[in-house]
């Protein structure tokens, strides 16, 4: 859901394709359908088989968590392009996978799970985008864009990548054509204006999240943490106001924090590398407290009721400490000044809110 490493050759295409049509917060990345159950632990390998968890609930699991942070990540993208400035992008409004987006050795259990064939098929739509106001729909067979087919297979999201960049990046309108039951019929989808992260699930167990200044990872541990939307939010957008502000590239972190998220995006990870504070140089406080501010008012532009922020922040760092390794509190150890800047902005958001002014920072 922009470019990633260890997915090998697919993972960098699925990446490219998915900021072309929707970030991959997208499915929040991008309104609202209905919340998704999490099923149990999405991992592979010997932990999978002792929880005695199939590759296909494993799949499950993690599709249902991925659509979690998408749904809940899509009013943040969708209602902020103004903030995130030079990170704003015209998208299509819509993701596509195909047999093969996991990876090959998976194609044949994502095919029964999921119905995927060779072809690539709408799995989740922007809601608010110009996608969905056409009728674009979840099974929908992607066939042409302005009549330039697109090529199933192993390659077929670097190919629609290859297809579509250009036409993206030139029209506010674009034809598709697309196969569904009733057969093919074609669709006239208006480009949507929107922060184009990608927001991915990070498939690992300690509670962290992370922003590379073009993607952001949340974890399965951080994920299961948020008890409700609101408090998934307040974390992505916050981590979403790291990229923003260009906090990564500050910290001379854009590598580090790249690799773990190339790492964390896999079916299966390399979670040995995942130690300590795994080469992550904390925040300070300043950026810290920059973020925090900057989130609250991605957040409240986004809808979500910023009031029991101060609350989730401070239960947070009470359960997850600085202490934890590879927990939150350890990359942004600063929790006082974070708090004091938190109550701040909260306080001043609220009070813009009802004086019924625009949320500018």
């Amino acid at each position: 859901m922009t470019e990633c490493n260890p997915r090998k050759a697919r993972g960098r295409t699925a990446s490219r394709l998915a900021a072309l049509l929707l970030p991959a917060a997208l499915l929040a990345a991008c309104a609202t359908p209905p919340q998704p159950t999490v099923l149990p632990t999405p991992t592979m390998g010997k932990e999978s088989t002792s929880q005695g968890m199939t590759q296909q609930q494993t799949l499950l699991a993690t599709a249902a968590a991925q659509n979690r942070i998408d749904r809940v990540a899509a009013p943040l993208l969708v209602n902020n392009a103004p903030l995130c400035k030079t990170y704003a992008r015209k998208l299509l409004g819509f993701s596509a996978k195909n047999k093969y987006s996991y990876s090959a050795e998976l194609a044949d259990v994502v095919q029964k799970t999921f119905g995927y064939d060779e072809r690539l098929q709408v799995n989740s739509i922007l809601a608010g985008s110009g996608a969905e106001r056409v009728g674009i729909r979840r099974g929908d067979i992607l066939i042409a864009a302005e009549d330039k087919p697109f090529v199933p297979g192993e390659d077929a999201e670097r190919q629609a990548a290859a297809v579509l960049a250009p036409l993206v990046r030139n029209r506010s309108l674009v034809k598709l054509t697309v196969d569904r039951k009733e057969g093919q019929t074609s669709l006239v989808v208006p480009l949507t204006t929107a922060c184009a992260f990608s927001i991915d699930l990070g498939n690992a167990d300690h509670v962290n999240a992370y922003a590379d200044g073009r993607r952001v990872v949340i974890t399965r541990g951080l994920l299961d943490y948020a008890r409700s939307d609101q408090e998934l939010a307040y974390v992505i957008a916050r981590e979403m106001a790291h990229n923003i502000l260009g906090h990564p590239t500050k910290q001379r972190m854009v590598a580090t924090m790249g690799g773990i998220i190339d790492n964390l995006i896999r079916f299966n990870p390399d979670l040995e590398t995942m130690t300590g504070r795994s080469g992550v140089t904390p925040y300070p406080p300043e950026l810290d407290a920059e973020a925090d501010r900057l989130g609250l008012y991605l957040a409240a532009r986004a809808g979500y009721d910023i009031t029991y922020a101060p609350t989730f922040w401070r239960t947070f760092a009470e359960r997850y400490p600085a202490s934890v390794a590879n927990g939150y509190a350890a990359i942004h150890p600063g929790i006082d000044s974070r708090l004091v800047a938190i109550e701040k902005a909260t306080t001043e958001i609220r009070a813009k809110q009802a004086a019924k002014r625009g949320l500018i920072p």
